[in-house]
């Protein structure tokens, strides 16, 4: 029952987050980039819950952001499908309480995450690449997706732990918080 409503709790912060991206972060632009939350979204999730939960609402989110404002059907889900597993994988092999890991993670994933949808979304689409102007692109977007995460990570850490400790078997650091 706890984690249908972890589950529900995790939709709903989707559009939460949707909300933010659509309403909020359009008025606050850095040259034109506006960050992407929805890649730190499924990065925590994947790093908090398991890889199947981390996975599964990447291919979901990914699909209803391809739906509600992509030029392509799919190229969203499964690059944020790759975020969820990079979560997992983070979760295995580093630690979750170092602020410069998570940033480090954070800067891995939006890189990740924006070169295979511009050169998925190129192929797909056969548009000529433009390096510069999206590496300029790539680059203010990992900065404002650190930025944000630095700023939110207290937060994101006890949501996450509550998570960790439902998806999870018990975990002696996050067994008493």
């Amino acid at each position: 029952m706890k984690k249908i409503s972890i589950i529900i709790g995790l939709i709903i912060t989707f559009f939460i987050i949707y909300f933010f991206q659509v309403n909020i972060f359009n008025s606050f632009t850095i040259a034109g980039v506006k960050p992407n939350l929805f890649i730190v979204y499924v990065l925590f999730i994947g790093l908090f819950a398991n890889q199947f939960v981390g996975i599964s609402f990447g291919v979901i989110c990914g699909l209803i952001l391809d739906l509600l404002y992509g030029k392509t059907i799919g190229v969203t889900a499964i690059m944020l499908c790759a975020i969820g597993y990079l979560g997992s994988y983070f979760d295995k092999n580093f630690s979750k309480e170092n602020k410069l890991t998570i940033m480090f993670m954070v800067v891995g994933s939006t890189i990740i995450f924006e070169f295979g949808t511009y050169f998925i979304s190129s192929i797909i689409l056969e548009f000529k690449r433009e390096y510069l102007y999206f590496l300029k692109i790539v680059i203010i977007e990992t900065i404002y997706n650190v930025l944000l995460t630095v700023i939110l990570y207290p937060l994101i850490q006890k949501i996450g732990y509550s998570i960790d400790r439902n998806f999870k078997k018990t975990n002696i650091l996050t067994r008493y918080f």
